[in-house]
């Protein structure tokens, strides 16, 4: 394909902007790039200036709502680096005529990984056996196989089938709750469809992958927590907002939960910090996509995208 040497291209995104290889690939494919050199979060006005005077722009946790996709007319499309698609406002997008370039399920196995290395750490109690050493202590702690246990997946998407399969290998049986259903890829493999609260009673681990938007938002509220198996373990590499943070504190201090996972938060950085230094809290930054190859993966389909722009109702209740 032969280089672009006139359209107007802005790259928010910081992660994309110091890849070294990303870098190459998009400036082989277009002349005129602005990269996010000086490292700084873009928000509002700063976001505005930056892409001002732009015809595409790849960006990822940057927010693009209505008024500020507003103020930015010669903005025509909109390259998103990541799978989460809640920063942008789908539907303004649409009315302002501007397109959206998005590939679901790029970090896929990126996440899944994550999900299984997770719960074996809260299982096996890896956390908590680190401190010890560290703090000059030394004696067993008795835990739990992920093998044979049962794992819940509430969202089937790009996350949610890839980690079913792997768990298969483990001897889990899987559990799944979704709003669509995939009658073959279930007899496939062996996963049980079913309500979310019979999923939530049943499992031992319940697992987080659905988008972030106004029908899943608090879909898992105190009452429904209250649910789940005692003893058993919640993890959310999805989105915050998906769940009470305040009623997962308080039943990791009863015991209710034996452990928790969060890679995302309702307030990123988190400040709970009474939930966040819990023993049996495992938080991570944010880092289910931060893997190379899922990087790769992501900016590289972000480029496309600048090319394949679709119209942005397309993805609505998409995200992962």
């Amino acid at each position: 394909m032969p280089r672009d040497t006139t359209t107007r291209v802005a790259v928010a995104s910081r992660s994309f902007s110091r890849h070294p290889i990303l870098r190459a690939e998009l400036l082989e494919r277009y002349e005129c790039v602005t990269f996010n050199d000086a490292g700084v979060s873009l928000a509002g006005e700063a976001l505005i200036e930056f892409l001002s005077g732009h015809d595409k722009a790849i960006t990822a946790l940057e927010r693009l709502d209505e008024a500020t996709l507003a103020r930015l007319p010669e903005l025509k499309v909109v390259g998103k680096y990541g799978v989460g698609l809640d920063m942008i406002d789908l539907a303004a997008l649409a009315r302002l005529g501007k397109k959206l370039g998005w590939t679901g399920g790029v970090n896929k196995r990126s996440v899944s990984e994550l999900v299984i290395a997770a719960a074996i750490a809260l299982l096996r109690h890896v956390p908590q056996g680190n401190a010890l050493v560290l703090g000059g202590g030394w004696k067993q702690l008795m835990g739990r196989q992920l093998s044979q246990r049962t794992v819940g997946i509430v969202g089937c998407g790009h996350v949610g089938k890839d980690l079913a399969v792997l768990l298969r290998a483990f001897g889990c049986r899987v559990l799944a709750h979704d709003i669509k259903t995939f009658p073959e890829f279930y007899a496939t493999h062996a996963i049980e469809p079913m309500g979310l609260d019979a999923l939530l009673a049943e499992a031992d681990i319940v697992t987080l992958h659905l988008p972030l938007d106004s029908s899943t938002r608090d879909i898992l509220p105190a009452d429904k927590l209250g649910l789940m198996r005692r003893g058993s373990i919640l993890i959310n590499m999805a989105r915050g907002g998906l769940v009470d943070e305040a009623a997962v504190k308080a039943m990791l201090a009863d015991g209710h939960l034996a452990g928790a996972a969060f890679d995302v938060f309702a307030e990123e950085p988190p400040v709970d910090f009474d939930l966040l230094r819990h023993p049996n809290m495992l938080a991570l930054p944010h880092i289910g996509g931060s893997a190379e190859e899922a990087v790769l993966a992501m900016g590289r389909a972000a480029i496309a995208g600048l090319d394949k722009g679709r119209d942005p109702l397309d993805f609505v209740g998409q995200g992962g």
